[in-house]
């Protein structure tokens, strides 16, 4: 069997950490080959010295026959190694040409061409359906259209041998369908990918072959033919994994949040929310679902004081908190799991444990006279960190060292740990594993049965009827229905989301 890529027992420390313990992956030509692990497990390791951007203590790398050594990305280009990188690198203020040329810029008697690069860009898009504007600023198109132009660089450098690192994780249900399709053509057209991934009904619907790891070390490769999501996760985490959430009926009590009459404009001054009616109870979660860009953002946003309110009134227990300071409003009792972990969740350059006491590091016991008090500081951040399983090397590693999933879970114990009364999960489970999601749910049914409100959006359906007691669908700037989870399905839903109305009973 002749392979284009070969990585033969890898093996890359960190400091406290082994992050690949003797891992051979083999990537066929022609094939889409997923590379599968727990947040953490070592994926995005793996791929980044494929890559050129670490250097392995031991092992082999082989390409298309040859051994070779890749000390850089710059060499990686040049053996047609290209990667699309789950946290985008491109620079807001450039058009997509700008970003797709930047660092091998046509010239023409020692000048930038950046008109024969735009109709190069244009051409290529148009080859692999990949549709873009090219002279549209980055700032001006969405995550979708971002992560093309990210493809569209490696392309532009002639690559044949794309890795994925986990490229669905902050694209929309439809934008996912639009990618797999993407990596179809794209092998159609004779490339190669290695997709890094943690979503099982991803890897079931496009991949071949599929290599777990775990903790770092190689679990084993696999056809997908010859699977299922069943087997697959329990390679990925050691232990059976359960799908369906299990939770008791909710017994909903007195009203903890009430928004009533909400108006609110989004960052281009439009309207978001136009006179927006909503009432969560103690005792149940409501998710909210919708499709993206119809107010769940601005909703959200003006509940924890990060958005102005134009007109209306947000009630916590009765207590009004419109338009309150951030601080004012966790401090009433609400809990914040933000849909943008990096621009909301976390201080990148903190250590984690910091990191883990951000809502309440100026309160006894972590601070005394304002003086930050490190010891209790980092003692709590130990507790949660194994509460949660966040896999860090230590309390002091700074949170950009950490995986996306890890940085998810890490926020997830600081929100649930101080068990509010009103706790927003915002996309809580974008970007982790089967097993962390499953833990994930059931902390959110416990808070449910502590009394709590819960407060669910998410653009994955399955989460929204699996986890939910109510649904509360909203569509540009309302809420159009709301339906108990158990008496309503994805078609249902869908169609409420696309603006349409509930089927009546025994309606096809």
């Amino acid at each position: 069997m002749s392979y284009v890529i070969e990585m033969k027992n890898i093996r890359k420390e960190f400091p406290g950490i082994v992050a690949n313990d003797n891992i051979t992956l083999q990537l066929k030509e022609g094939e889409i080959h997923a590379l599968l692990g727990e947040n953490g497990a070592g994926k995005s390791t793996l791929m980044n010295v494929l890559f050129g951007l670490y250097q392995p203590e031991a092992g082999e790398i082989i390409v298309r026959g040859n051994k070779v050594k890749i000390t850089d990305p710059n060499v990686a280009n040049r053996l047609g190694i290209g990667m699309v990188h789950q946290h985008f690198m491109l620079v807001d203020k450039f058009t997509v040409t700008e970003n797709i040329i930047l660092g091998s810029e046509p010239t023409r008697a020692g000048i930038m061409n950046k008109q024969e690069a735009a109709k190069e860009v244009e051409r290529i898009s148009k080859r692999y359906g990949l549709a873009v504007e090219p002279y549209a600023k980055i700032e001006n198109i969405s995550v979708g259209m971002q992560q093309r132009v990210e493809i569209l660089k490696t392309l532009y450098r002639g690559a044949d041998i794309l890795i994925f690192d986990e490229p669905t994780a902050v694209l929309t249900p439809q934008e996912i369908q639009e990618l797999i399709q993407i990596m179809k053509t794209l092998v159609a057209e004779g490339k190669s990918i290695i997709l890094i991934t943690h979503k099982l009904k991803e890897i079931m619907s496009v991949c071949d072959r599929c290599t777990v790891i775990r903790r770092g070390k190689g679990i084993g490769t696999v056809t997908i033919q010859e699977t299922n999501h069943h087997e697959l996760a329990e390679m990925m985490v050691g232990r059976e994994v359960n799908f369906k959430v299990e939770k008791t009926p909710a017994q909903p009590k007195h009203s903890v949040l009430s928004v009533s009459d909400l108006t609110v404009k989004n960052s281009r001054g439009v309207l978001a929310l136009k006179g927006l009616n909503l009432e969560i109870k103690s005792g149940e979660i409501l998710g909210l679902a919708g499709v993206e860009g119809n107010g769940q953002t601005e909703l959200i946003e003006a509940i924890t004081g990060l958005r102005k309110v134009d007109h209306g009134k947000i009630l916590l227990n009765d207590s009004e908190i419109t338009n309150l300071p951030p601080r004012k409003v966790t401090e009433s009792g609400i809990g914040h799991i933000p849909e943008d972990r990096h621009k909301h969740g976390l201080v990148l350059d903190f250590a984690i444990g910091e990191n883990i006491v951000l809502q309440t590091y100026y309160q006894q016991p972590f601070s005394k006279h304002s003086v930050l008090q490190y010891p209790e500081i980092y003692e709590k951040a130990r507790t949660l960190i194994q509460d949660y399983d966040v896999r860090t090397p230590s309390e002091y590693t700074q949170a950009r060292a950490l995986s996306g999933g890890n940085q998810q879970k890490a926020i997830i114990a600081r929100e649930v740990d101080r068990s509010p009364a009103f706790l927003i999960a915002a996309q809580p489970t974008r970007g982790l594993d089967v097993g962390a999601i499953e833990s994930i749910h059931r902390r959110l049914i416990t808070e449910r049965d502590k009394g709590r409100a819960v407060l669910l959006m998410s653009l994955e359906l399955d989460e929204i009827l699996n986890v939910s007691d109510r649904i509360a669908v909203i569509y540009e700037g309302e809420i159009v229905a709301i339906v108990n989870a158990d008496e309503t399905n994805e078609r249902e839903l869908g169609l409420l989301m696309a603006g349409g109305h509930r089927e009546r009973e025994g309606e096809a």
